[in-house]
């Protein structure tokens, strides 16, 4: 009994996971799924000149609310 359960459970999530699948694919189609636009990237000019004027990783972040890694990430980047 508890088997039967477990695979009607299993082929339920198998469906909604397929569903889901194809209105992600129906979206991008559409040009309504675009996901989450890059923050720290865009600021990255900002950051250099930070660093170029000698303010610390911890200060560009803060001052810029992105995550040190990201920061770092730039810096490292160029």
């Amino acid at each position: 009994m508890l088997n039967v359960i477990g695979s009607v459970a299993q082929f339920e999530r198998e469906m909604m996971l397929e569903r889901q699948r194809e209105g992600i694919a129906k979206a991008k189609a559409e040009g309504k799924y675009k996901g989450r636009a890059p923050a720290a990237r865009a600021k990255a000019d900002e950051v250099r000149r930070l660093d170029a004027d000698g303010v610390s990783l911890s200060e560009i972040a803060r001052r810029l609310s992105i995550g040190k890694a990201s920061v770092h990430r730039i810096l490292n980047a160029s």
